[in-house]
């Protein structure tokens, strides 16, 4: 199973932002929802052993977490690239840390409960002790991962994060933050344009040369060694292309951008899968180019664009409020939806709409609750003790 996350968003308080670019991300969160209801049906039919496993359906929903790298790269050079002289290292820290880990924790709690929901029974269907389940809550909220075959590894399917699969973006997010911080941030431009050139040349010899053997770009979920550095590569291409792209920055009035920018984002996620041509990942190729060129492109008209009408503004304020909060929380609904799926052996959405809808209606429902119940009210109070003094 491939897990995807979202970049939080975040801008400076006196900046104005972008704000079609929390809608674009709203939209790419929301596909991600999707993309995983067809996962469910892969994952069950492989694991009944009656078909290929192949996700049919918006196929190419895991890269929208290569999307948000490139959001993450490009807001975050357009909000502090120009505030160092007045900001220490640990002060980006503080705050990157308040936006971040509030949902990050709740997500563990919620991914605990959905695991006790099902008597904390691994995919081999047996049960997983209690106390490796408390720590495994414990490390997910210190950003701890799992290395497949430890004790609190407890779902047994080799995820970083077991109890809430979507932490490992997140993991490689922070990551990123580190290495902005502490030396990206600091290249000149005509530097950190070389640097993301050769980024690109390897990042397109790990994925359309196969090294995964995944024949995609779904690397960075489980901590052994290929997928480590496949992750590591996988964030920091398209982060630091977000970055050049906010350094070159250029607005052009687009009329529309909002809908331009989300039909193609929707268009990209349902070619189908496209099978290898001899050495060369055909898929993974695909999907390069969709990072390392249709992806910037998107960025740019969503930057240049405005939302226009009140409808599209309501629709971004939405669809930004909710888009991380949807994505940290989704996945433990998911696990239920998988098990269901595997016992009663369904493969196909027709085989049950009501249940999918009820899916997607409680994941967007809880990622609301979270938001304003806890998220943005931890977030303040936060934010006043420890940022704003």
């Amino acid at each position: 199973m491939q897990k995807n996350t979202v970049s939080s968003v975040e801008f400076t308080d006196t900046k104005p932002h972008y704000e079609l670019l929390d809608g674009l991300r709203g939209v790419a969160a929301v596909l991600v929802l999707f993309y995983h209801i067809f996962e469910g049906f892969a994952f069950a039919e492989a694991t009944n052993g009656v078909g290929s496993g192949l996700i049919t359906t918006l196929n190419h929903g895991h890269i929208a977490v290569d999307f948000f790298f490139i959001l993450s790269g490009f807001v975050i050079s357009y909000a502090y690239d120009d505030r160092w002289a007045k900001m220490s290292t640990w002060q980006f820290f503080k705050r990157r840390l308040v936006r971040l880990h509030p949902m990050l924790v709740m997500g563990a709690i919620i991914g605990t409960i959905a695991f006790a929901v099902v008597g904390f029974e691994k995919w081999d269907a047996t049960a997983a002790p209690t106390g490796w389940v408390m720590a495994a809550m414990l490390l997910t909220m210190f950003m701890i991962p799992a290395v497949p075959g430890v004790p609190y590894e407890v779902r047994g399917n080799g995820e970083m994060f077991p109890l809430n699969g979507p932490g490992w973006s997140l993991f490689f997010e922070y990551i990123g933050n580190i290495l902005y911080a502490l030396f990206i941030r600091r290249l000149p431009t005509k530097a950190l344009a070389a640097l993301a050139v050769l980024l690109g040349i390897t990042h397109a010899w790990f994925f359309i040369g196969n090294v995964s053997g995944y024949d995609m770009i779904g690397v960075g979920w489980t901590i052994d060694e290929v997928n480590f550095w496949g992750g590591l590569v996988r964030m920091l291409f398209p982060f630091t292309m977000g970055m050049l792209i906010a350094r070159n920055f250029r607005p052009r009035k687009v009329k529309g951008a909002f809908w331009i920018c989300s039909i193609m984002l929707v268009g990209l996620f349902s070619v189908p899968y496209i099978g290898p041509a001899g050495d060369i990942s055909t898929n993974s190729l695909y999907e390069f180019v969709c990072i390392a060129a249709i992806f910037p492109f998107i960025v740019w008209i969503g930057a240049c664009g405005s939302s226009g009408n009140a409808f599209t503004a309501k629709a971004n304020s939405l669809l930004g409020d909710i888009s991380y909060p949807l994505y940290i929380v989704h996945y433990p609904i998911m696990y239920l939806f998988y098990a269901w799926l595997i016992e009663k052996k369904i493969y196909t959405l027709q085989d049950c709409p009501g249940m999918a809808l009820i899916v997607v209606a409680s994941s967007i429902l809880l990622a609301f609750l979270c938001l304003k119940l806890y998220d943005e009210p931890i977030r303040r109070w936060l934010g006043k003790k420890f940022v704003n003094r």
